[in-house]
């Protein structure tokens, strides 16, 4: 009850920034983030700001979380590939209103506790890889929507041939000094993008971590 009561002020901090459709407020409602931050940091788990984990990495702001997840325009989207699962949170909520995600984490510790977390939770269609996100996750694909939840320079191919007809993604794109999160949409085999927004994220890195 007392999370129940701390996700839901955490919702109305975001829309205070951000305006919610009501399919994503009720997959906030529905995960506790504070599963999702290292211990000590539950006192901060329901406030707007990006947390460390381990291995250097960081889980974003709730808001952060809410403004991708958005912006993927999830209401017909059945399968979703997340690029960097680093703590679990972003494919928790993604859980929640796709009926298949699959995430790949680069950092072999990232993805233990990740798994771990999900299974914890009873969180059972997402499924987890150990990889070099940037090369998809071919067995799956097509995916409806894909998301990059690091900074890249350019979106590998890979990961366009991997996009579903129709499809759109996400992703924080280094253009300069700046960081931009961009939505590339997939129609009649062409990739066009628009610009929404400045973001600061980690940055992708190529290979695997043990």
């Amino acid at each position: 009850m007392v999370s129940s009561i701390k996700l839901q002020r955490m919702v109305q901090e975001i829309e205070k920034e951000f305006p919610l459709e009501p399919y994503i407020q009720n997959a906030f409602l529905a995960i506790d983030r504070e599963a999702f931050v290292p211990g000590g940091f539950g006192h901060f788990a329901y406030k707007l700001d990006a947390l460390p984990i381990a291995a250097s990495q960081w889980i974003s702001s709730p808001l952060t979380v809410a403004k991708m997840t958005q912006y993927l325009d999830l209401k017909n989207a059945d399968s979703v590939l997340e690029v960097g699962c680093g703590s679990g949170y972003q494919a928790a909520i993604l859980s929640k209103i796709c009926r298949r995600v699959f995430t790949i984490e680069r950092i072999d510790t990232l993805i233990k506790e990740a798994r771990n977390r999900f299974g914890h939770l009873e969180i059972n269609n997402v499924f987890t890889r150990f990889d070099d996100g940037q090369r998809g996750w071919r067995d799956y694909a097509p995916y409806d929507r894909i998301l990059f939840s690091a900074t890249a320079k350019e979106i590998p191919q890979v990961l366009f041939d991997q996009l579903a007809e129709g499809g759109i993604l996400i992703a924080p794109i280094e253009i300069g000094s700046q960081e931009v999160i961009k939505r590339f949409y997939k129609r009649n085999g062409r990739i066009s993008s628009e610009e929404i927004e400045l973001c600061r994220f980690v940055p992708v890195l190529n290979g695997t971590e043990k």
